[in-house]
């Protein structure tokens, strides 16, 4: 190879995609170089593999979790169980409004404009927490539904206020079936609404259980939308 050829071959940009989960993380981690990262939890079994592969190189990693109010007791349970097991660097994002006031202004918003009610207890709540950080790691996947389908490992994107952030999703291509494996493997505590036959988890009033080989997150928002926002209010870049 020549000089030349070494030369370009060292300024290619780096094909994430090629890389394994574990190679995303330790080359997004030597690339930013000190810069803020953090990592959104919904504390599904996702989320708890991608926080497995990165406390092994940030332990104290910010951990941001979307306090809604509405969340399942057995969540908001395995969530604290987590937090102190692991000596998470948790930090539950709150919306605006406590539940009481919420409700007290605008009743069961999750039943009637259900839209509304993400942007204001999920939205805006986590657009508010990425601010201070560069790098925003997540548990998507491309097999989560069709609105997932051509996600990258690593996106450019832009939050509602200008902010320009990385965008990375480690297990992009993984398959449930991977998720599991590696669960297993690891020895990380499962769930229990998952044994209830839960395959999507978010707002308890706002999730069920899906039909017998449906979309796993058709369970969500009684099948209405399959996204609450926050992973489309961030404006991708190209």
């Amino acid at each position: 190879m020549s000089l030349v050829e070494s030369v370009a071959e060292w300024l290619a940009p780096i094909d994430f995609e090629a890389l394994t989960a574990e190679q995303v993380v330790e080359q997004i981690l030597n690339d930013a170089d000190g810069a803020p990262v953090c990592f959104t939890s919904s504390f599904q079994t996702e989320d708890m593999v991608v926080l497995d592969l990165l406390r092994k190189q940030v332990p104290n990693v910010p951990v941001i979790f979307l306090e809604t109010g509405y969340h399942f007791p057995e969540l908001i349970a395995y969530r604290d169980r987590m937090a102190r097991e692991w000596n998470l660097n948790l930090i539950n994002a709150m919306p605006l409004l406590s539940l009481e006031e919420h409700e007290g202004q605008y009743g069961k918003l999750h039943i009637v404009q259900p839209t509304s009610c993400c942007n204001m207890r999920k939205v805006e709540p986590l657009m508010r927490s990425l601010e201070p950080f560069d790098w925003w790691f997540t548990g998507l996947r491309r097999e989560q539904s069709p609105t997932r389908a051509n996600l990258k490992k690593v996106e450019d994107h832009t939050t509602p206020t200008g902010k320009k952030m990385k965008k990375v999703s480690i297990l992009a291509d993984w398959k449930w079936a991977d998720v599991l494996a590696y669960a297993e493997a690891n020895n990380i505590p499962r769930l229990e609404l998952y044994d209830r036959g839960y395959t999507s988890i978010g707002c308890e009033p706002c999730t069920a259980i899906p039909a017998a080989g449906a979309d796993p997150r058709s369970g969500r928002w009684g099948g209405n939308k399959l996204e609450c926002g926050i992973h489309t209010f961030s404006q991708k870049e190209g």
